[in-house]
């Protein structure tokens, strides 16, 4: 650890006392300087008195002010200050939320103490980073008349990619279709817990989840008769509505590191023995990221309200799944899936359908 990351302020948000002390206690013994609040409240009088912190760490559910809550008092104010969410397995939808927001990272509780710390060491390593980086495009300031546009030109391929996809591709999306939106927040919530009980990074786990959130994206160029017709589409209409996965993948491919989620977008509706579309892929040679997308994408599809049918029990969905393991869907895929608690798609569709 060097002698600036040693130093560093880290404010503590947690409602629970044993687990507030157990964090600073973890902390302190890494030789960072914590303090500790109770609620969102408490940190926020905390920040107020001039006391000036590197990282805040901050559970979600929390009395007074949550959170997110907080996340948003503190994001335009001290914009310096890394802000880490701490996160129960029933909380993982909020993810792209926070991330949305301007969070760094999340602790998923339960966490062993060297989880804790190594995610403590990756934030502040990022602000280090951002610091320069911020140093940087100051100095290209100096040297450009119109800073708006140079700034664009000069800030990374992932704050572009980010703004972009997130907030431009997201807000279109919502326009076209808000059905279509909430579908693809659930998709992106359902791959995260797979992606994450598949023991993927977070940089792997952010790729499935932009590619989740996107998988939809190209349904901005199907007419409106076809993508919300309540009957049966017709041979023509079918082959309209299959484009969607290309129109996606040419939307996005372009984009700086975008990349893999375009290869998830075009990929998605590819069957694991090659009977699939738009290319015919096999086993695989479809990404990773699309195998999980197609497991969650048939879970939403078949437990919501759909123009031709009424959503299904989660059971059912898990049958429709094991039925087409090896066919349609990739069989390792299919047994995570399985493998994984019944209840946690129910609570995590609940909370994205909550946050509406």
């Amino acid at each position: 650890m060097s002698d600036s990351e040693s130093a560093a302020r880290i404010l503590v948000v947690h409602d629970e006392p044993a687990i507030l002390e157990h964090i600073v206690s973890v902390l302190t013994s890494a030789g960072y300087q914590c303090v500790g609040a109770a609620d969102g409240l408490e940190a926020l009088a905390v920040l107020d008195s001039g006391q000036e912190f590197e990282l805040l760490l901050s559970n979600f559910m929390m009395p007074n002010l949550d959170g997110m809550g907080l996340l948003e008092r503190t994001r335009e104010k001290f914009p310096d200050m890394v802000f880490v969410l701490e996160i129960g397995m029933q909380d993982v939808s909020v993810f792209l939320t926070a991330i949305e927001k301007g969070a760094y990272d999340y602790l998923q509780a339960p966490f062993r103490s060297e989880t804790l710390l190594a995610l403590v060491r990756r934030a502040l390593e990022h602000r280090r980073h951002m610091l320069e980086n911020r140093g940087y495009q100051a100095k290209l300031e100096s040297l450009v008349a119109d800073r708006t546009e140079k700034l664009k030109n000069a800030i990374s391929d992932l704050e572009r990619s980010y703004d972009l996809t997130v907030e431009n591709l997201g807000a279109a999306l919502a326009m076209k279709d808000a059905k279509t939106e909430q579908h693809s927040r659930r998709v992106t919530a359902f791959a995260i817990a797979m992606g994450r009980a598949k023991g993927l990074s977070v940089d792997q786990i952010a790729v499935v989840a932009r590619g989740a959130f996107l998988h939809d994206i190209g349904q901005m160029s199907i007419p409106d008769a076809i993508l919300v017709k309540p009957s049966s589409l017709t041979p023509e209409e079918i082959a309209v509505m299959r484009q969607r996965c290309s129109q996606g993948y040419e939307i996005l491919r372009r984009m700086p590191l975008m990349s893999e989620p375009a290869e998830i977008v075009y990929s998605h509706h590819e069957n694991y023995d090659g009977s699939g579309y738009p290319r015919g892929l096999k086993g695989e040679e479809i990404p990773l990221g699309a195998r999980l997308v197609a497991v969650a994408n048939t879970l939403d599809a078949i437990t919501s309200d759909q123009p031709y049918c009424p959503g299904q029990s989660v059971g059912a969905a898990r049958e429709e799944i094991l039925r087409w393991c090896g066919r349609q869907f990739d069989r390792a895929v299919v047994q995570l899936f399985l493998a994984m608690p019944q209840s946690i798609w129910t609570d995590l569709g609940k909370a994205v359908d909550h946050q509406k």
